[in-house]
């Protein structure tokens, strides 16, 4: 059954991504968004604005049945007034707006941010979440108004995604990206043994179309089956790419005291989420989604990288400009550039 879908932030990378797979099921797609999306299709309409307002919501909404909400202000916008504006009471306008317009489900696609480093794994639907930082903070509070405005009668689910990768994911793995394709050295923290799960953002878009067929509200965490750690994670790209880098074993405490000061300075594109994560463990049991909704993964760890480096190294010479959504434009090193080099005189 074809369903008339709204998506909030669809000229984003994930929003993209999610537009493209609706539009592939039959459905048509309306795009609220600041930018318009970078593709056309037959049944893609544009709205031009901003989800913080509640008239241009409310016309977005109208004659829709479904409303996924993707629009979010990312880590590496370093912005906390955004974050805040966009990610807390963007979400409160635009779920009370659909409510209002009587749509037969909205989704929120929230964040693993949420949990910041968890004291147990895996991370379940049942686990308290405890957010680090202010996009993590910034987005549980976007959760508990849904399930505020859920309350009052909006059918409403929840999606918690892991890292996205595929479709030339760049952000910060773009750094990395550069490094190894240069054949400079890459690093990990502490051995680099921290599990670390992603998902891809087709099986990540599988989930949110899903939720948003099944009546009835639910929390879903979602992520890879297929996963290991961060040191294999890079070591594949390395393999794949016939790369002359090497891993480097760097101590997770002082690393992290030092990109925390350097973002601080604005000598780093690194937000806090990133150096508190990257060398830490964090997986989800997407045990939940595979019951009630059928979630089943189709992309492991290792493939999706390899994937998203290939895309990269591709479409490379086209970098020079950066894009409209922090996910699909190229990070600019800054002081990072420097660790490469440094890194040299660390052991492997």
């Amino acid at each position: 059954m074809a369903f008339r879908s709204l998506v909030t932030g669809g000229s984003g990378y994930f929003g993209e991504v999610l537009s493209k797979n609706l539009l592939g099921r039959g459905d048509r797609v309306r795009i609220l968004d600041l930018s318009p999306p970078d593709f056309e299709h037959p049944n893609l309409e544009f709205v031009r604005g901003d989800v913080r307002s509640p008239d241009t919501v409310a016309a977005a909404c109208r004659g829709v049945d479904v409303v996924i909400h993707a629009v979010a202000q990312v880590p590496l916008a370093k912005d906390k007034a955004l974050f805040w504006s966009v990610n807390r009471d963007g979400t409160r306008v635009a779920a009370e707006e659909a409510r209002k317009a009587g749509v037969r489900k909205f989704v929120y696609v929230s964040s693993s941010a949420i949990f910041g480093v968890p004291r147990e794994l895996p991370v379940t639907e049942d686990t308290v979440p405890t957010p680090a930082e202010d996009y993590g903070r910034a987005k549980l509070a976007g959760e508990n108004i849904c399930l505020e405005i859920a309350a009052r009668g909006l059918d409403l689910s929840i999606i918690r995604p892991r890292t996205i990768l595929g479709h030339g994911r760049l952000g910060v793995v773009q750094i990395l990206f550069d490094w190894i394709d240069r054949g400079l050295d890459v690093p990990v923290f502490d051995g680099g043994h921290n599990r670390y799960q992603f998902v891809h953002a087709d099986d990540l878009a599988n989930a949110c179309i899903a939720a948003a067929r099944r009546p009835g509200p639910g929390v879903y965490n979602i992520g890879a089956r297929d996963f290991g750690t961060m040191r294999e994670l890079l070591q594949a790209v390395i393999d794949h790419a016939g790369s002359r880098s090497r891993i480097k074993s760097v101590p997770l405490r002082a690393a992290a005291a030092a990109a925390d000061l350097m973002s601080a300075l604005r000598l780093s594109p690194l937000g806090p989420y990133h150096s508190l994560m990257y060398g830490r463990s964090l997986w989800f049991d997407i045990s939940k989604a595979e019951r009630e909704i059928g979630f089943a993964p189709l992309h492991g760890n290792a493939d999706m990288i390899v994937e998203s480096f290939d895309r990269y190294r591709a479409g490379k010479a086209q970098l020079g400009a950066e894009g409209r959504s922090h996910h699909k434009s190229p990070v600019k090193q800054r002081v990072l550039a420097a660790l490469p080099h440094l890194l040299r005189l660390a052991p492997a």
